[in-house]
């Protein structure tokens, strides 16, 4: 059965007040689109999980989703600060829990595996362990050191952003890959948004490419450019014009509440958004084409 939808009745159907949330990808990929839906939407008390929690929560806390932040490192990569989600934060507005990167991969991949927890070795965060209590030490049951341990982290919803996707939800991703694969698995359920749907024979002839298949998919949405301000290889470069903007106009609250005014609530999808963007803009961030070598992947006849 097909799971194709569009983005406003998937995150209609899947994403509820008070969920908890992971919107996946590293740098990349990451699914904006779905953000400022959710935002349009005006969904409320939402827990925030992300490894790097990047502008988009920054945006969805400053729409006012977001109760609580699960995060690892927390900046406006290459900037500084993510001066919604610190102002918040040190004000008391926003509850927080805090994790090494490897913690939050850590506690993604227990969830993803069926256990209620996973060991991982004391890392360079030690500080962590003193005021975070989900960390916990257990011995080795084979006689070693001492290892940490901490709780499955199960999203109500994860949201990932990919380059190609079937109807049915198999997707393709390439590039630099985060978390993308373990959120899945860990979320009960899962909406993709896609550069592109293509056939099934398309995703068959490159299964390796297939980090995602659509038994753990909720629903699949054909949304172009949902990744902007960041980027998807190989069809659009990262505007870091625009991560230095966030970085002045986020520090003014009017400035804020213009751009959530004109950028989310007053279009009525991506399409409007990224037409607003103007064609100087497309022209920047077209990327140059370094297409891949094809592999062959024959056998018995």
């Amino acid at each position: 059965m097909s799971k194709l939808s569009t983005l406003p009745a998937a995150i209609a159907a899947h994403v509820h007040d008070g969920d908890t949330l992971y919107l996946a990808g590293f740098t990349h990929l990451i699914p904006f689109a779905a953000a400022h839906e959710i935002i349009r939407q005006r969904r409320k008390d939402l827990t925030l999980a992300r490894a790097t929690p990047d502008i988009i929560y920054d945006q969805m806390a400053a729409a006012g989703c977001a109760r609580k932040i699960i995060f690892s490192y927390m900046g406006n990569p290459g900037v500084g600060s993510l001066h919604v989600l610190r102002r918040l934060v040190e004000s008391g507005a926003l509850e927080w829990e805090e994790y090494s990167h490897f913690g939050m991969i850590t506690r993604l991949a227990a969830a993803a595996a069926g256990l209620p927890f996973l060991p991982m070795r004391p890392t360079g965060a030690s500080d962590l362990a003193n005021v975070n209590p989900a960390y916990r030490r257990i011995p080795d049951p084979y006689g070693g050191e001492d290892v940490v341990v901490l709780p499955a982290l199960h999203p109500d919803v994860a949201i990932l952003h990919v380059q190609r996707a079937d109807e049915n939800g198999n997707a393709h991703l390439w590039g630099i890959l985060g978390e993308q694969k373990e959120a899945a698995f860990a979320a009960r359920r899962v909406i993709l948004t896609a550069e592109e749907i293509v056939s099934e024979d398309v995703i068959r002839r490159d299964p390796n490419r297939t980090l995602i298949p659509g038994l753990v998919v909720s629903a699949v949405c054909h949304v172009p450019h949902a990744a902007h301000p960041s980027y998807a290889q190989g069809y659009y470069d990262r505007d870091n014009a625009f991560y230095l903007e966030w970085d002045a106009l986020s520090q003014d609250e009017a400035r804020l509440q213009e751009w959530l005014d004109q950028w989310v609530y007053a279009l009525p999808d991506r399409a409007a958004y990224w037409d607003k963007l103007g064609p100087e803009v497309h022209a920047r961030l077209t990327p140059s084409p370094r297409p891949s070598g094809e592999v062959d992947y024959g056998g018995y006849a």
